[in-house]
């Protein structure tokens, strides 16, 4: 975990990162079914960011579902 810390510190901006933690907050969000609109209001995201994840989520590699699954399996192991 600390390694990928200083993996990410090292590779991107903080605005950066800030933005990598927005979008897979909006993958999940929109894997839970949320609205658009209410995603804009809980993270601040563009419709068009929005859209753009959507379209990953339908037609993409499977990056952010595999991320978000991971997480929640990290969740749950450690509950």
């Amino acid at each position: 975990k600390e390694d990928c810390y200083k993996y990410f510190e090292d590779l991107c901006t903080v605005v950066e990162i800030h933005s990598l933690a927005m979008r897979l907050d909006v993958s999940k969000r929109l894997l839970e079914n949320e609205t658009y609109q209410a995603i804009t209001d809980a993270n601040g995201a563009s419709p068009a960011t929005i859209s753009r994840i959507n379209r990953c989520l339908q037609y993409g590699t499977g990056g952010y579902k595999l991320g978000i699954e991971t997480l929640k399996e990290k969740e749950n192991n450690s509950k």
